[in-house]
């Protein structure tokens, strides 16, 4: 099964120093003919990092989308059953944002992008980036992972001696993720070996 046609949403939230890692399959999906739609958390908007400023950052993921970005949740909410996508991306989902959506928060575009999307009884795929998926964080991510509709882009521990607590997703994978999603189907390993020493 091929992407090409397809409208999937992709959201990022304050993971800053994964974005190197996410840009690529923007592009890649992008390539395989994806009507990409990006959706930003307040975060992304507003904060400049040592990994770049927040208008580098949105203007960089216009220019590869060639889509306006959905920045308020007033833009987000009509990605459910009005203008519904074929699959919303969070990549990154950070720590702090797999929190409020396995609690039903819904407080910026990218959760309600996500929440518009189950609505609709369409996949939502999840790359996390987290220091405390092993931690405190750990209940939400397997509440979201035994949640229909929801899947997750391959992940392991990206520094096991210095961070132990710390998960990332394996970006590369995102695209057969997505194409397995969409059938719906988790794509497998879905705990995988990220650390290389």
């Amino acid at each position: 099964m091929g992407l090409e046609g397809k409208h999937i949403g992709f959201g990022i939230s304050a993971s800053h120093c994964t974005y190197e890692e996410v840009v690529p399959q923007i592009e890649k999906l992008k390539q395989l003919g994806v009507k990409v739609t990006p959706f930003v958390s307040h975060n992304v908007q507003t904060t400049d990092t040592k990994f770049g400023t927040s208008g580098y950052w949105l203007n960089k993921i216009q220019d590869l989308t060639g889509q306006s970005i959905v920045d308020s949740i007033v833009k987000a909410e009509p990605f459910g059953p009005k203008t519904p996508l074929d699959c919303m991306i969070i990549a990154p989902i950070t720590g702090n944002s797999t929190s409020k959506l396995a609690n039903a928060q819904t407080d910026g575009p990218v959760l309600m992008g996500a929440k518009a999307t189950l609505r609709s009884g369409r996949p939502v795929v999840l790359g996390i980036s987290t220091n405390d998926a092993l931690g405190l964080n750990g209940v939400n991510i397997m509440r979201l992972m035994a949640t229909k509709n929801i899947y997750f882009i391959p992940f392991g521990q990206d520094d096991p001696m210095n961070k132990p607590t710390s998960l990332v997703a394996r970006m590369e994978a995102l695209v057969d993720t997505v194409e397995s999603a969409i059938a719906g189907k988790q794509y497998q390993p879905v705990l995988i070996e990220k650390f290389k020493d």
